[in-house]
């Protein structure tokens, strides 16, 4: 225990029996647990588990999440993991989501989202209808965001990165569903990553709770009435869990705590949920909430106005994809192009949008250039050129190193890359060569 800051101790000794608290601290020279989410949007859990080269175990807190072996090493570096087809992830992670329920076609708001592994699982929920708004406040970290969301295909999401209070006030009433997975003092990663424990102190662990519910207070307004708010941390602190719920219904009445329905970890104020390491997670809090009232919605529609370049845009996507598979709303900012969200939309001038549906394309000497985001949310069968590559096919490895590869000289023009089926890439085909189009960022 000499390891552990004496605070953290006095509390968890308020939240766990002295046998319970032994076994935490004796955990510490464990392995803790690592896991992987598949990404149901572009690969099956099944196929997940039969192409990738490590044991997966199902995890109890989502449907798609799997534990993974501690020894497991190079998971960005893997065909599967570029290809978006599943996400790494603390397993415990994902149990906010799945207390959040969210169904597709509906609106839903991942307000603090970075680095985008439960934007990503709502995402996966919604199945690619409705609408999914991610915001982070810190522009770097909104910017890894937007690269999972596009890893991972996601066609019907907005990246922004704005403030809560902001944001909130501009979509008052808009969304379905809000989740809060809150900034905290990070008591959760203790096990393994001891700079954690170096950072913690009593005081920080009381200004995060001062900033929980400044956001919890900005998400109430974003909300429809009877709509659910789930609020998340990965802390054990009471005062930022049990006691952020407790003054946010103080000040709000027309909010309720309701029964989160999990099946996993361990309950907390009789309807919310604790996760520790001896629930098989690192450590989760998520509490559901609903709004009460008849249903309101204040915000205005937002309409793409077509313009020369949407009619170009339109015409390179009919040669690419069969039955314009993400709709026909475009959108030209500057030299970029966009295929906005077949669902409605506010107005989005103001709130730091870096991101708006797919990029389809970048205008380059009066023409359009289709873009890597544009594939990677691609099902395999409307792509109407593409060449398939097993992941232990050397040419894979190579068009990841941003080379040029050997590919089938039936093929010609714009043509995507599937790593075992699922869409990677792509490059332009010329007389069997692929001259590659992978992102240099990405090359490894």
């Amino acid at each position: 225990m000499k390891n552990l800051p004496e605070d953290f101790l006095e509390h968890m000794r308020r939240l766990l029996s002295p046998e319970e608290l032994q076994r935490y601290v004796a955990g510490f020279g464990a392995e803790y647990y690592r896991g992987v989410r598949v990404n149901t949007l572009k690969c099956s859990a099944k196929k997940a588990k039969a192409l990738l080269p490590f044991e997966m175990k199902r995890a109890p807190f989502c449907e798609e999440g799997f534990y993974i072996p501690f020894e497991t090493q190079g998971l960005g570096l893997l065909p599967l993991h570029r290809a978006g087809a599943f996400y790494a992830q603390e397993p415990s992670a994902m149990s906010a989501v799945t207390v959040l329920g969210v169904r597709p076609g509906e609106r839903v708001l991942d307000l603090c989202a970075a680095p985008g592994g439960k934007s990503t699982q709502i995402a996966a929920e919604l199945c690619g209808k409705g609408l999914l708004w991610s915001n982070e406040i810190v522009k770097s970290r909104a910017n890894i965001l937007l690269s999972n969301i596009e890893r991972m295909g996601v066609k019907n999401a907005v990246v922004s990165s704005c403030r809560p209070d902001r944001l909130c006030a501009a979509l008052s009433g808009f969304f379905d569903r809000v989740l809060v997975d809150a900034p905290c003092s990070g008591e959760g990663m203790f096990r393994r990553d001891e700079a954690a424990i170096s950072e913690w102190s009593a005081e920080h662990s009381r200004s995060c709770a001062e900033r929980q519910l400044a956001i919890l207070d900005s998400a109430a307004e974003a909300l429809k009435d009877g709509g659910t708010l789930v609020y998340s941390t990965c802390t054990f602190s009471y005062e930022e869990n049990e006691g952020v719920i407790e003054r946010f219904l103080s000040s709000h009445s027309e909010f309720e705590l309701v029964d989160c329905g999990a099946d996993f970890g361990r309950r907390a104020m009789g309807k919310a949920v604790r996760i520790l390491p001896e629930d098989g997670g690192e450590g989760h809090f998520a509490a559901k909430l609903v709004k009460k009232g008849e249903l309101c919605d204040n915000t205005s529609a937002f309409y793409a106005v077509k313009t020369p370049e949407s009619a170009a845009a339109m015409k390179l996507y009919d040669e690419l994809f069969i039955g314009r598979p993400f709709g026909e709303r475009f959108e030209v900012v500057g030299d970029k192009v966009l295929l906005l969200p077949e669902a409605e939309i506010p107005a989005l001038h103001g709130l730091g949008v870096i991101r708006a549906g797919l990029l389809f394309g970048e205008i380059k000497k009066n023409r359009i250039e289709p873009c890597h985001a544009l594939f990677m949310a691609a099902e395999p069968d409307t792509l109407r050129s593409s060449c398939s590559l097993s992941s232990n096919d050397e040419r894979l490895a190579r068009f990841y190193r941003g080379e040029e590869i050997a590919i089938d000289g039936d093929l010609s023009g714009f043509t995507a890359v599937l790593a075992d089926g699922i869409t990677t890439g792509f490059g332009k085909a010329v007389g069997g060569t692929l001259k590659n189009r992978y992102p240099k960022g990405l090359r490894k």
